[in-house]
């Protein structure tokens, strides 16, 4: 087990792997994509990783309130696991400062357990970015795997959060998620679990908004 990292320089690297993500146009991104899909939500891509053998995926919607209170239900916090229908658990481990922490939360069983539950611990950093917010993580080998988990492993991942110019009450949501989930998984199942994620992601945090 490693131990805790300097929060300040990992808070400036992950966002700075974050910005270099978001600076990638939408066609050049499109030109590198293995696959691409549309749901009534969201849009999501994938192109090969730079991190691991998987891929990094953008999913990108427009969310139906101001950027502060959407970014509030997106990172740790209490409103995350009262909507987020993959998260079973979440327990702050760390804080560093109000808006830096380590997280260690668990993801129900996918695909009917074909992909058991997971646990992931994660370092998480919220902060500005242009006229909105930036929330993101990365996970760390930190603390002792729970009996009947697989420890997963989050490469940087994050949501930018930023209001639309034209529609003040509206935010523009765009996240950036590689999630190597480990153990002997087909390449298939794993697909199949990043899609319906990501689609259910936006669809529930819409439903937690409203109510």
């Amino acid at each position: 087990m490693d131990p805790l990292p300097n929060p300040a320089p990992l808070a400036s690297k992950l966002r700075n792997t974050l910005v270099r993500y978001h600076s990638i146009g939408d066609g050049e991104h499109k030109n590198v994509v293995c696959y691409i899909f549309f749901q009534k939500d969201a849009t999501v891509w994938r192109k090969p990783s730079e991190e691991f053998s998987g891929y990094l995926y953008k999913a990108q919607g427009v969310v139906e309130d101001v950027t502060n209170r959407i970014v509030d239900h997106i990172r740790p916090g209490p409103y995350r696991l009262d909507w987020d229908s993959l998260m079973t658990s979440m327990d702050i481990m760390e804080t560093f400062e109000e808006n830096c922490c380590v997280m260690r939360y668990t993801t129900a069983g996918q695909l009917w357990n074909i992909i058991a539950p997971r646990e992931f611990v994660d370092f998480s950093y919220t902060t500005s970015y242009e006229d909105g917010l930036l929330t993101c993580g990365i996970s760390l080998d930190y603390g002792e795997v729970r009996p009947n988990f697989v420890r997963g492993f989050n490469h940087p991942c994050g949501w930018f959060c930023v209001p639309l110019k034209d529609s003040p009450g509206h935010s523009l949501l765009t996240g950036y998620i590689q999630t190597e989930l480990r153990g002997m998984l087909p390449q298939s199942a794993v697909d199949t679990a990043m899609s319906s994620t990501l689609a259910n992601f936006y669809s529930d945090l819409k439903k937690a908004l409203k109510t």
